[in-house]
């Protein structure tokens, strides 16, 4: 990743998460992958289906999806 000047994962998540963003899995792909909340990385806050993710980003800017 250095040679692309690329972040590393690790860099890239705690960039995201040092600027307040929340951090969700994918219902549908832990549930399809058979993993769960504490199968993924400390700060990922819950596992939420796209239907929860859209209605707690109501009225604001949803930049992924």
């Amino acid at each position: 990743m250095p040679r692309l000047d690329v972040s590393s994962i690790p860099d890239f998540i705690d960039m995201i998460s040092s600027s307040g963003a929340g951090l969700y899995g994918c219902r549908a792909s832990c549930d399809l992958s058979g993993i769960g909340r504490y199968d993924l990385i400390a700060r990922v806050q819950d596992v939420i289906t796209v239907g929860e993710f859209y209605a707690m980003a109501a009225g604001g800017q949803i930049i992924f999806t």
